[in-house]
């Protein structure tokens, strides 16, 4: 990556060319300011990774360059210099957010090792941030589970792949564990020790997915008041998960196929090139082929992420693995919420291997964690446990009486309108229910005419 940019802020023009100079032959950038007064005016209208000011200067001192830069970008350490040391002041400084505190006069050597220390603390920092909240948020199960055959050349297409640095194209339906598998990939690639960070491309707008991705420099835009650091340069050394690749705006896509291509990102409203060191791993749940026929995704940019292509069976292609799945999650649920339930019924066992799992991995998680948390001081769960089986018994007997010359879309519909009334109108519910996500489900509401947008708001169009 780029050296910082640093600011030097010293009223001794001796010093000041002193530090500029170590930094300079460092491989940093400097702007340099001759008065507290400036310093502060600069910390206002232009972004650095670092500043360093001077303790002691008239009319305004280093407190208040500290107090200013706090203000304005707290995230920016603060490296305070003086001549005049004392434990107080020190302390005092240090109480007020400065990062270090250097005693003149000092060697070349030792403002070299104070600003490195200071960045890779900021940096650390901010990775570690990231980091804990994907850690605490993330509910998989430890390893892929599965020794069916298709699940078992999945494992070795793994661990084929998972040593280069080749882009990974990861293509399976919602719910089957394609978040899982980069992940696998990751900890037994090389990067193993560095960050694996993740960005959902469908839950954001492409305004803000670009802020996410690239990052963005303070004033880019209405409310960037401070400086943003984005998900590239978080996952500097590391992996970068895109999921749900198809999901990303296609105007957005040239500067994610330039980041790919060039190794090099710039930040929103910034002109400082930035490059990056990353292994892409996508995910996609649609047909990129479609996307590119529809000019929704760009064929150049599919050519660059298929690299190397992984495809995650469905469930209903693996029901051998349905046993081992289900009795994992039991022993997981049960634990996490303090429940006694050890067994699955027989009966129950044969509806699951029966059963089709539209919503995969998902959906048979999903339920069996409802039926724990429901089960009480049961020590086993039964059939009637399972509500999501009572519901697919009702479409079974359905379908079985639907007549000649009606459509598939008007079954859809039906089925659609049934689990939403069961539902109570939960949209969430419905869609974890039917195996689709809720915008897919809102789309299909939309299609069949079910719904209209009226004044901000989704209503129900009368028949």
């Amino acid at each position: 990556m780029p050296k910082a940019k640093i600011l030097v802020i010293d009223d001794e023009s001796l010093m000041r060319e002193f530090i500029e100079e170590a930094m300079t032959r460092a491989g940093y950038r400097v702007v340099s300011s001759g008065s507290g007064a400036e310093g502060v005016e600069l910390i206002k209208t232009q972004p650095f990774d670092l500043i360093i000011t001077d303790l002691k200067m008239e009319p305004v001192d280093g407190m208040e360059v500290l107090q200013a830069s706090v203000k304005v970008s707290p995230e920016t350490p603060v490296i305070i210099m003086t001549a005049y040391a004392t434990i107080d002041t020190a302390i005092e400084t240090l109480k007020a957010g400065a990062m270090d505190y250097l005693v003149k006069p000092f060697t070349p050597e030792a403002i070299e090792i104070a600003v490195k220390r200071a960045l890779d603390k900021v940096k650390m920092n901010a990775e570690n941030k990231y980091l804990r909240s994907e850690l605490n948020a993330y509910l998989g199960p430890p390893e892929i589970i599965g020794k069916s055959k298709i699940m078992q050349e999945l494992h070795e297409k793994i661990n084929k792949i998972a040593d280069s640095r080749s882009t990974v194209l990861i293509r399976g339906e919602t719910g089957v564990g394609k978040e899982l598998v980069a992940r696998t990939i990751h900890l037994l690639s090389p990067r193993r020790d560095k960050p694996f960070i993740k960005v959902n491309c469908a839950a954001l707008s492409s305004g803000i997915l670009e802020s996410e991705l690239f990052g963005h420099e303070r004033g880019a835009f209405t409310g960037a008041y401070e400086k943003k650091i984005g998900r590239f340069e978080l996952a500097h050394g590391g992996s970068l998960l895109l999921d749900e690749i198809s999901e990303i705006h296609i105007d957005l896509q040239p500067k994610l196929l330039r980041a790919l291509q060039e190794r090099e990102i710039e930040r929103v409203g910034g002109t400082e090139t930035i490059s990056v060191d990353v292994r892409i791993i996508a995910t996609s749940n649609r047909n990129l082929e479609d996307a590119i026929e529809k000019h929704s995704f760009r064929q150049d940019l599919f050519y660059r992420l298929n690299v190397i292509t992984i495809y995650v069976p469905p469930l209903r292609e693996r029901k051998e693995d349905i046993p081992e799945l289900a009795n994992y999650f039991l022993k997981r649920f049960s634990k996490e919420n303090g429940r006694n339930v050890d067994t699955i019924s027989k009966k129950a066992m044969e509806h699951f291997m029966e059963y089709d799992w539209p919503g995969n991995v998902r959906e048979l998680q999903n339920i069996i964690e409802r039926a724990v948390v429901l089960a009480g001081d049961k020590k086993s769960l039964c059939l009637e446990d399972f509500e999501f089986l009572k519901i697919k018994n009702r479409s079974e007997h359905n379908i079985s009486q639907v007549e000649p010359g009606i459509t598939l879309a008007e079954i859809e519909k039906n089925i659609i309108l049934k689990t939403l009334e069961h539902c109570g109108g939960n949209k969430t519910k419905a869609a974890e229910i039917l195996g689709i996500s809720v915008r897919t489900l809102r789309n299909k509401l939309h299609e069949y005419g079910m719904i209209k947008p009226q004044k901000n708001r989704m209503e129900r169009i009368p028949k």
